[in-house]
């Protein structure tokens, strides 16, 4: 009996430190780098809000189209202030959505709160980073009444999405060490047959935002700026797509 105590004991005490561990590593996040900062300010041209959720407007117009964006897993969501802004600029609403322990895993139904909050927005898109992808992947196949557009960034559904209609666009970096080719290629069978696959030569999987290199990640050939800059591109060709 006293032997059945201790192993017990042991198991107990393995879970608590288990558990402490896990919720200290998802609490310490990537980033944000200082680049990020200044994309967090509203100026003449992007309005910046920040409260349950990140949101950045265009000043002039009323946009119809908005953006729903999860960051990845472990990632501060405002390391992805700079390329959302830039999109925002293009005449779009942007929403970026902070996860609980920076993992959307445990809210990938958040995007149906922002949504409440804007019922001015007559199409809607979601994406996300990496898990962030993967979670609006989910959300998307939930809730085809009110999604039109996917934007996967280095990103993949865990889900069938083959069979709806849904403007899909997965973006990826040719350096990508985390998201590999080879499971990219195999979510092919996932996604719409008119996906839209977007190349980044030279990119990796962490300079889609900025908080540095991820481990395991390989380095990048071109620049974050020039990485985000297409990446931006590709999701406002969606976004365009969807408003027609």
């Amino acid at each position: 009996m006293h032997r059945l105590k201790w192993i017990l004991f042991i198991i107990v005490l393995g879970l608590i430190l288990a558990t402490a561990g896990f919720l200290i590593w998802a609490a310490t996040p990537l980033g944000p780098m200082p680049e990020a900062a200044a994309a967090l300010q509203s100026d003449m041209q992007v309005s910046v809000v920040s409260g349950d959720w990140i949101s950045f407007q265009p000043v002039s117009g009323s946009p119809i189209t908005g953006f729903i964006f999860y960051p990845g897993g472990r990632v501060d969501a405002r390391a992805y202030a700079p390329p959302l802004r830039s999109i925002a600029a293009q005449g779009y609403l942007v929403v970026l959505v902070p996860m609980p322990l920076n993992l959307a895993v445990f809210a990938s139904d958040r995007a149906a709160e922002v949504m409440r909050a804007f019922p001015q927005i007559e199409h809607w898109a979601v994406g996300g980073h990496s898990l962030g992808g993967a979670m609006a992947a989910r959300f998307a196949q939930e809730h085809t009444e009110a999604v039109s557009g996917l934007a996967l960034w280095a990103a993949y559904p865990d889900v069938d999405l083959s069979q709806l209609s849904l403007e899909v666009v997965s973006i990826y970096g040719t350096n990508d060490a985390v998201a590999s080719r080879e499971s990219l290629n195999q979510s092919r069978a996932l996604l719409p047959p008119d996906t839209a696959w977007v190349e980044i030569a030279g990119g990796n999987h962490s300079q889609f935002g900025w908080y540095g290199l991820q481990p395991g990640d390989n380095a990048a050939s071109i620049s974050p700026t020039d990485q985000q800059a297409q990446t931006a591109a590709a999701t406002v060709r969606l976004l365009a797509a969807i408003s027609q």
